[in-house]
């Protein structure tokens, strides 16, 4: 066996495709690396609470949730940064104000309001009437976020924004009016117009989680291979010795990344296990 290798792995797009099926290659990976004496974790933006069934089913030895808000190693919890309650509360009042949907993550689920959730439910529907099943792989979730009501919803506990806008340059705002105390990229929700976003807490990236995690490990960065396909995945590549694009990413995280796979649907988690040996192809 070659020495021991630990993978981070993002889920939509990455595991994931169309938010529903995973291929038997990249089962067959996690699986098989895991049984050859490697560590595979988890990398994603969903809260733990929204990571399907038949993900976790798969079995990973850790998981870096909600952007790196929160990471676990088996049964051990690493990180655990939520965002100040003055700060959840400007996020709000930042939504609020210039009329845009949005939603906040805890562990343990998603939050939005009724009237939220009815206006994205309209909104999903309308792309899947104009574009049917793509034959291209999505990074995001095809379908509308199972929700709780926002008024159920503890402050102390949030760990993640996520926004939708009607206009082109809605994240690019967002991040001139409040990129200084928190950390935001593009989002991947494919919408019929418009653009959406992430919010995190400034500082708290899947790069900074699994770094706490390598150092909870002993484990130096040479060792770890992170891959995925969306913009929350930049501070993973940077982190990880050796990051990897997925063949679906856009072309311009690809130049962000050490190397590219092929996609979700072509076994790229299979074939860049088998590339650096986690698995014999």
């Amino acid at each position: 066996m070659t020495s021991p290798r630990i993978a981070f792995l993002d889920v939509d797009g990455t595991i994931l495709d169309h938010g529903k099926s995973v291929a038997p290659s990249t089962v067959a990976a996690i699986r098989g690396a895991r049984a050859a004496g490697h560590l595979v974790y988890l990398c994603t933006g969903r809260a733990a609470g929204a990571i399907p069934a038949g993900v976790t089913a798969i079995g990973f030895d850790g998981a870096v949730t909600n952007g790196g808000a929160y990471a676990t190693s088996g049964d051990e919890t690493v990180v655990a940064a939520t965002m100040p309650r003055e700060a959840v509360q400007r996020l709000v009042a930042y939504f609020q104000d210039r009329g845009l949907l949005f939603f906040l993550q805890t562990d343990a689920a998603v939050h939005a309001s009724p009237q939220v959730q009815r206006k994205f439910d309209v909104m999903m529907r309308r792309w899947k009437s104009a574009h049917g099943e793509s034959d291209e792989p999505q990074t995001a979730p095809q379908g509308v976020p199972q929700s709780r009501d926002l008024t159920e919803i503890d402050l102390d506990r949030v760990a993640k924004a996520v926004f939708l806008g009607e206009a082109v340059d809605t994240v690019a705002r967002a991040q001139d009016e409040l990129g200084d105390q928190f950390h935001i990229v593009p989002g991947s929700m494919p919408l019929p117009g418009g653009s959406n976003g992430e919010i995190g807490m400034r500082g708290t990236t899947k790069g900074s989680a699994i770094a706490s995690v390598l150092d909870h490990l002993s484990l130096d960065r040479s060792v770890a291979i992170g891959i995925g396909d969306s913009w929350n995945d930049v501070e993973m590549f940077q982190v990880c010795g050796t990051g990897i694009a997925m063949g679906n990413a856009a072309p311009e995280l690809k130049t962000l990344a050490d190397e590219t796979t092929t996609s979700v649907r072509a076994d790229g988690v299979w074939n860049a296990f088998v590339r650096h040996g986690l698995v014999t192809g």
